[in-house]
């Protein structure tokens, strides 16, 4: 058996750029604090704590991190509402590695579990088919500890040397390898050189299918 894992925001939804916008609302009605799209970037698969943290820090802000997670998840919603955050050929690869018995399906996602959840249904992703589903609420170590990666590799009853990451981000890389694992990097955040640790590169998940998979596990 192996083991496909997922990250959620900027692979199977394409939710960076919300999550960016909603937080920066969230700095200006709370704090009254204008910050910029890259204060965001070195904190992209961090979670939301880190996310939110990490740039109050910058600018000196003393932020109520629950309320502010809060504010911030009100208008990640409110956006995902009025555009698509869907990403091609994310659907047709889960049913794909659904549908073929060797293979188990799992989430790993520094995201709060509701946020997560909510961001899947928005981006019309059935999170149904997967056998696992770890989310940030469910550890203590956030990416890039491996402990997310490990504690899937253990609810799907597998090996970590014989499951797949898909992920997006520098700091879910370094995670999915530190657990030992194969790791897809898909460009949707970062470049091509900023994800040179994972073991293949794709710029869409149209690109990556049941042969790939299998010839990255040596299946």
């Amino acid at each position: 058996m192996y083991g496909l894992i997922f990250d959620v925001d900027g692979v199977l939804a394409d939710t960076e750029g919300p999550i960016c916008r909603a937080t920066i609302r969230m700095f200006e009605d709370l704090y009254g604090v204008t910050m910029q799209p890259e204060d965001f970037t070195p904190f992209i698969g961090t979670g939301a704590v880190r996310y939110v943290e990490g740039p109050a820090a910058k600018y000196g802000v003393d932020v109520d991190t629950a309320r502010a997670i809060e504010v911030r998840q009100e208008h990640f919603f409110e956006i995902v509402q009025t555009e698509s955050i869907a990403f091609p050929g994310v659907n047709e690869l889960i049913a794909a590695v659904d549908a073929a018995p060797e293979w188990k399906l799992g989430i790993a996602t520094s995201s709060p579990g509701d946020k997560s959840r909510g961001t899947l249904n928005a981006a019309g992703v059935d999170a149904s088919p997967f056998a696992a589903y770890i989310h940030g609420d469910m550890v203590t170590n956030k990416k890039p500890d491996p402990e997310i990666y490990l504690t899937a590799a253990k609810a799907l009853d597998l090996s970590p040397a014989v499951c797949v990451v898909v992920e997006d981000a520098i700091t879910g890389t370094a995670a999915a390898k530190a657990a030992g694992m194969t790791c897809i990097g898909v460009t949707n955040s970062f470049t091509r050189e900023e994800l040179a640790q994972a073991d293949h590169l794709v710029d869409s998940l149209t690109e990556v299918d049941l042969p790939l998979l299998r010839r990255l596990v040596g299946a």
